[in-house]
């Protein structure tokens, strides 16, 4: 695992000194069904870079990915920073300004999926694309356990699921998070956008698919692959 973030972060600094920018971060395999897809009993995570967020309805060319798969997921909008370790779930939650419905192509450039949790990590942690709708503003009233989601493929609902898929509580993964990055000296800053995991096993994205995510109280998000380039 050590090996795995360490490459991860020279990776990074190549793509910054290219240009890229990070834009936040994602925590994976937050959910049972992911851990057991991938024969792992804990999360990861990777940088969000700047190039592969999109908007709700974007249409993603499939060839520029290897072997992609869909999920949604609930993402937050930090509205002030978050340094580890020690950071709680009560300051997790009160770092977090908004909440959106999110989608993210998970890809692998190892054939078949057949990785590792030390693999994945340093894969940016199979980072491919994301799918962002519209920001809701996270009030005292909502639960972002109890966001229930149904997840269609083509029409056809294809998985379900709610925020307590994830680590039991989306706002937990927050506190994961920077904790984590605390160790390695990294902060989350105000601005972030904190993707927390799918809620469901993860679906193959093929040319010609479009996937909804419907979620309580944030509205729904949409992705369609296309075949062009």
């Amino acid at each position: 695992m050590a090996d795995g973030y360490a490459i991860q972060q020279e990776l990074v600094a190549m793509l910054l000194a290219d240009g890229e920018r990070v834009v936040g971060y994602k925590a994976g395999l937050t959910s049972e069904p992911m851990q057991e897809m991938f024969g792992v009993s804990t999360p990861d995570y990777g940088p969000v870079m700047a190039s592969t967020v999109f908007p709700d309805g974007a249409i993603l060319p499939t060839r520029t990915f290897i072997d992609p798969k869909m999920e949604a997921e609930i993402v937050f909008r930090l509205s002030s920073g978050l340094r580890g370790p020690g950071v709680t779930n009560e300051q997790a939650r009160d770092a977090i300004g908004e909440v959106l419905a999110g989608l993210e192509i998970v890809d692998s450039r190892i054939e078949d999926w057949r990785i590792g949790l030390a693999d994945t990590v340093a894969d940016l942690a199979s980072a491919g694309a994301i799918v962002v709708g519209a920001p809701v503003e996270l009030t005292a009233e909502v639960d972002p356990r109890l966001i229930g989601c149904v997840f269609s493929r083509n029409g056809r609902v294809v998985a379900t699921g709610a925020g307590a898929a994830a680590l039991g509580d989306p706002v937990t993964v927050v506190a994961w998070l920077a904790n984590q990055l605390g160790e390695h000296g990294i902060a989350l800053e105000s601005g972030h956008l904190i993707f927390t995991g799918a809620l469901h096993a993860a679906v193959p994205l093929c040319p010609g698919d479009e996937f909804v995510a419907e979620f309580d109280r944030l509205g729904s998000v949409a992705v369609r692959g296309s075949e062009r380039v």
